[in-house]
């Protein structure tokens, strides 16, 4: 939906600037030269403690990291194969939204400090530097997805997008669904990758906080990249009564010490249809063998606790996953759509200054919302930015945040922000990015 391209953006003056009085070297790095590429890939993996990358893994992961705008912090008169200290990637992508509507989001991701580095400003550096470069590029929103929960508030992320991860006793819980019309059909591993990208396409603009995926992360799920475990991957496909695509599970299958009963391992289920989801989940728990399904990243409405006959049999913890982080208040605000009517003021702390303000917030019967600055008078709920983010997507609730003592407002203010705010469905985000 975006005619921006992230690799058009320079590196950030600020932290370019403020690195550089630490002797620091902060730049875009060009990733068309094979022996720079593999330097930033290396340090990416270095940094998430990951096996030392392969030709092969080198060569894989190039394709997805050349359509990114990377960034690496190098220590003085650094070679071409000398690896960053530091490292981040970013593009823009649309963010789906209450409503059914999209956003552009500058997505972040490979965010890696060396630990011989560490208390030196650079984590700073690299997430304020993302941040001004996609508010320089008129995008409103910014987003990841964090290996730590710890680090992000303090730039104005919040925790958006809660996920769910299942763990079914296949014995105890058993099958209490329907058996849907349409039929299932074993796939090879290409086919596998081009129809994770088809239905996820399809299947994500259903649900506010999916982002599109890629080809290098489809390839990963069906075991065409050359990861140590794509030799484990599997793949079904659901078509409907016509024969039409609606439903895609890619997993992998690992044997419990000696005693051939198997675990399985959700790497992705995509329906864009109620019945492609059930025909799937009816798959996994009745697979022959298996009496462990794990499944992570999944929607807080997920209907398998309610599709199996015991519902004891199915385990659910919820966690963080997406984070988000609104630069540009008034398009983010008028972008999504809501639940209720609703007119109040917002008094925002942004400690970055991007949204910082009083802002008067209407939304008409309809769910479309008008924002502009609010002068001279008192505001009906106070928050910062990171709280704000956080309830941005929908699957947040202001009542719980307010609970936490993470906005003020009296109780009338609260509860008519909360039923103007939830999201339906739940929002979700499947993929790590």
């Amino acid at each position: 939906m975006s005619s921006i391209d992230a690799r058009d953006v320079t590196a950030d003056p600020t932290s370019t600037e403020r690195l550089a009085t630490s002797g620091l070297e902060y730049r875009v790095v060009d990733l068309s030269d094979d022996t720079r590429s593999a330097a930033f890939q290396r340090a990416v993996d270095r940094g998430f403690l990951g096996a030392e990358p392969t030709g092969d893994m080198i060569a894989q992961v190039a394709k997805t990291f050349a359509a990114r705008r990377n960034i690496g912090v190098f220590e003085p008169d650094a070679t071409d194969a000398t690896l960053p200290i530091a490292t981040t990637n970013a593009w823009i992508t649309p963010l789906t939204l209450p409503g059914g509507g999209e956003i552009d989001m500058w997505a972040i991701s490979a965010v890696t400090v060396a630990a011989t580095h560490r208390r030196r400003g650079i984590a700073r550096a690299l997430l304020e530097g993302e941040l001004r470069a996609a508010a320089s590029a008129g995008v409103p929103v910014a987003g990841l997805t964090v290996s730590e929960a710890t680090i992000y508030g303090r730039y104005g992320f919040g925790s958006a997008i809660p996920v769910a991860r299942l763990t079914v006793n296949t014995r105890r819980a058993g099958w209490g669904g329907a058996t849907p019309p349409g039929r299932l059909e074993y796939v090879d591993r290409d086919t596998l990758a081009a129809d994770l990208g088809t239905v996820h396409e399809r299947a994500r603009r259903q649900v506010p906080g999916q982002i599109p995926g890629w080809q290098g992360r489809w390839e990963g799920y069906s075991g065409v990249a050359p990861t140590p475990d794509r030799d484990q991957a599997r793949g079904v496909r659901y078509l409907d009564e016509d024969g039409v695509l609606r439903g895609v599970l890619a997993y992998t299958v690992s044997e419990a010490s000696g005693t051939f009963r198997f675990r399985m391992d959700v790497r992705l289920l995509v329906a864009e249809t109620a019945d492609a989801r059930t025909a799937l989940w009816r798959f996994v728990l009745q697979h022959d063998l298996v009496d462990e399904v794990v499944a992570d990243l999944r929607p807080l409405d997920d209907p398998l606790p309610w599709l199996v006959a015991d519902p004891r049999g199915v385990k659910q913890e919820v966690h963080d996953h997406g984070w988000l982080r609104i630069l540009d208040l008034p398009a983010a605000l008028t972008a999504r759509g809501y639940s209720a009517p609703l007119d109040t003021v917002l008094r925002v702390e942004d400690p970055l200054g991007f949204t910082a303000g009083d802002w008067r917030l209407r939304v008409d019967e309809s769910g479309i919302a008008t924002v502009e600055e609010a002068h001279g008078g008192s505001a009906d709920i106070e928050l910062d930015v990171s709280t704000l983010s956080s309830l941005y997507a929908g699957g947040v609730r202001a009542s719980s945040l307010h609970g936490a003592g993470r906005l003020t407002g009296d109780r009338a203010a609260i509860d008519a922000f909360d039923k103007a705010l939830v999201a339906f469905p739940s929002p979700s985000l499947d993929i790590w990015y």
